[in-house]
């Protein structure tokens, strides 16, 4: 399959598409779109778990099941966009570094145990 019968696929950026992202993105797909991205799994990665999932979708629209409405594509949850402008962590709000008691509570510090001598 060349590049552009690669955009002809119903699901774009299909190849960057990890395996648990299709489940819900096949949804609204119909019988026929499903035949085009199984004929392009098989011939390129032939992911088994995705031939698997395909096929079952395309059972489940034989038995009567309907494409969901929506537009494929519109959701895209497995890219999403990063946070602008780093982390809110900083020195300045991170507490002052301390070290738990070795026993008891919180309000009994822990004290050197110094040299002991069997």
């Amino acid at each position: 399959m060349s590049t552009s019968e690669r955009g002809d696929l119903p699901l774009p950026d299909y190849d960057h598409l990890p395996a648990g992202a299709l489940e819900h993105r096949i949804r609204s797909l119909r019988a026929e779109e499903l035949d085009r991205l199984l004929h392009y799994e098989h011939e390129h990665a032939d992911r088994h778990p995705v031939v698997q999932l395909l096929a079952t979708r395309k059972r489940q629209l034989s038995e009567g099941a309907a494409p969901s409405g929506g537009d494929p594509a519109a959701f895209r949850p497995e890219q999403a966009e990063r946070a602008r402008g780093g982390s809110a962590v900083s020195p300045a709000t991170s507490p002052q570094p301390s070290s738990p008691p070795p026993h008891g509570t919180p309000d009994q510090r822990g004290k050197p145990k110094g040299d002991r001598t069997v």
